[in-house]
């Protein structure tokens, strides 16, 4: 599975496009060829440069969000990256070379966590049978997630009462603990023990959630899965994640779709693949026969003279291109020709009359020549 954009740069799904920027300029700078000399760091820059290009248009981010990697192939990648076009770097390198005493200020200094929480992301992975990943449609799910309490509106505290500044951190949501050594005095920083880093506690908790704000439940939910989905294929449900913690957003739930084989069909890439068998005769003589599609049965015709392996098109009757339904793949039909085993008397009678007439031109004579020669062209 391709690795992921957003875990590629180092941030959250709703990071916004200045998060992705910061993270860009701080990978772009770690990674680049002109800096880091060791093993891997080049494809290391040229992934980061991938990620932050398709992160960084909101277009191609949606489609990466709705389908993952499917939905952006065709962007332009970093494979094709030039150095030369690098807009945006002059400050990085400027960072370069201009010492490193500012990225690292500050990056031992605690922050309280007391404010409202993104719930986390879900994944749910979901079987399609062969024409539901081909045409789409409706699929209901049932999904078990953390809810926001009803009871307590998601607060922990019961109904009528609230909660208090806590007394062991003093609302800081940190304790700092002074730790000496032969080395001198060294203050460690950790969440408070009492509050577990809010800041705050419940007086009273809410007895529905037991003071956690959010509860397990299982929901129905409806997706719509869109037409040229294949295995693999990753779809992201908005907020349908986690509840949020203190009125924090809910996360997003990922559904990973696994399509199954069918036992008449196969996929190569927005085509469809089949096989029929015909008489030695349909295939000389030619003639016109119903197949199945995946829309139904369609009208295929064999022309005379057609050889063993013989790949017959339908246009058309392949699969939805993802993202853009009216553009479909093609049927491709590969021919298979039965040669029967055993005739009877009145069959071979026809068949070595029209052998002498055809078989002057074989190298061998009678039905042996003619037969031999049609299959060996």
């Amino acid at each position: 599975m391709a690795a992921d954009y957003y875990e590629i740069l180092g941030v959250s799904r709703d990071a916004s496009k200045e998060d992705l920027k910061r993270a860009y300029r701080r990978l772009a700078r770690k990674y680049h060829p002109d800096v880091n000399k060791e093993a891997g760091a080049e494809d290391r820059f040229k992934e980061v440069n991938r990620a932050y290009e398709v992160l960084s248009e909101p277009e191609t981010r949606a489609r990466y969000d709705q389908f993952g990697e499917a939905g952006v192939s065709g962007a332009a990648g970093a494979s094709g990256f030039e150095y030369g076009d690098m807009g945006g770097f002059a400050d990085i390198f400027e960072t370069i070379f201009g010492g490193f005493g500012g990225a690292a200020a500050g990056a031992g200094s605690a922050r309280r966590r007391t404010g409202p929480t993104r719930g986390d992301d879900l994944r749910l992975d979901l079987r399609l049978n062969f024409r539901e990943a081909i045409f789409g449609g409706e699929k209901e799910i049932r999904i078990p997630h953390l809810e926001s309490c009803q009871a307590c509106q998601g607060s922990g505290a019961k109904a009528g009462t609230g909660s208090r500044t806590c007394a062991t951190c003093n609302g800081a949501g940190q304790v700092r603990r002074a730790t000496r050594t032969p080395f001198g005095s060294f203050a460690q920083v950790s969440a408070c023990p009492t509050c577990n880093g809010a800041g705050e506690v419940i007086e009273e908790k809410c007895e529905v959630c037991n003071g956690v704000g959010r509860k397990q439940e299982t929901k129905k939910l409806k997706i719509s899965i869109p037409p040229g989905v294949d295995d693999g294929t990753r779809l992201r449900v908005s907020r349908e994640g986690d509840a949020g913690l203190r009125g924090g957003p809910s996360g997003d739930l990922y559904v990973y779709l696994m399509v199954e084989a069918d036992r008449e069909f196969t996929r190569e890439g927005i085509n469809i693949r089949s096989e029929i068998t015909i008489s030695y005769l349909q295939a000389i003589l030619g003639c016109r026969l119903t197949v199945n599609t995946v829309d139904g049965p369609d009208e295929l015709t064999i022309p005379s003279g057609t050889q063993p392996n013989t790949v017959l098109t339908l246009e058309n009757k392949g699969v939805p291109k993802l993202g853009n339904a009216t553009l479909r793949g093609d049927h491709l039909i590969t021919v298979k020709i039965n040669i029967p085993t055993r005739i009877n008397s009145e069959e071979r009678e026809l068949l070595e009359k029209l052998a002498g007439i055809k078989g002057e031109g074989h190298g061998k004579g009678g039905l042996e020549g003619f037969i031999g020669g049609f299959f060996h062209k």
